[in-house]
């Protein structure tokens, strides 16, 4: 299919999925996007250019409708992108019912039905892709990320048996593992100095993550010319989930 893609970005306020809708925006995609807070996803459609939808990507039947009226919009759909989710640092001792639930629907519910309705309609229109997001704590065991290990583990799961099973229809689905990134959601680690540097200390490259750095991988695993890659987990983590620090 010739012309510029079309790419949806679920929960594109967060601080990674905001850097992804700009970088894609910025490379001429006709782009949708979604968020939660009706006033914030408007005044980022309006700054890079999209259509946007005030979705709950928890809620299953929104989703579907979602993925469905951008493919009709646009008249094609090239890749779909989750970057739902939330941070949750306790042991598991001290962790209530009600937070294990939050982190788990976060993460894990959001890409379960973002992967669901893109797939159906992915297939339909021929193939596409589709980009979930991970994180190195579920391929390395970190003290007190037993929640948030859970969650990205069961996102890694569901991203190597989707693959398995939509590649007959010539949809991809990849997702990044990202090491600790600076964004709203991490502030209260990054904004005290000494656990920031203790974090710092535990990634080879000696460096945080920057939203760009993993919106740039996104972008790059939903690309159409990156066809021949599915079942991927592409670590973006400065070495975290696979090299010791020195």
């Amino acid at each position: 299919m010739t012309g510029s893609p079309a790419f949806l970005v679920f929960a594109a306020t967060s601080g990674i999925g905001t850097a992804l809708a700009r970088r894609l925006a910025s490379g001429g995609a006709t782009l949708t996007i979604t968020g939660r807070d009706g006033d914030r996803i408007a005044a980022l459609a309006r700054d890079v250019g999209a259509a946007y939808a005030v979705v709950d990507a928890t809620d299953f039947d929104a989703v579907d409708r979602c993925v469905r009226e951008a493919a009709e919009r646009t008249g094609r759909l090239d890749g779909v992108i989750n970057c739902a989710g939330s941070l949750l640092l306790k042991p598991a001792h001290l962790t209530k019912a009600d937070e294990f639930a939050a982190t788990i629907a976060a993460s894990l519910t959001t890409a379960f039905a973002v992967t669901r309705a893109a797939a159906r309609t992915l297939g339909e229109l021929g193939g596409g892709s589709i980009a979930l997001v991970s994180s190195a704590a579920a391929r390395s065991g970190l003290a007190n990320h037993e929640a948030i290990a859970a969650a990205k583990a069961g996102v890694i799961g569901l991203t190597l048996s989707a693959a398995a099973t939509y590649a007959a229809r010539n949809v991809r689905v990849n997702c990044v593992a990202p090491g600790l990134v600076r964004t709203p959601l991490t502030k209260r680690i990054t904004g005290s100095p000494s656990a920031e540097q203790a974090s710092i200390a535990m990634h080879a490259l000696a460096r945080l993550g920057e939203p760009d750095d993993v919106a740039s991988a996104l972008a790059w695993l939903v690309a159409p010319e990156n066809a021949w890659v599915t079942g991927q987990v592409l670590g973006v983590d400065g070495g975290l989930g696979t090299v010791r620090a020195r």
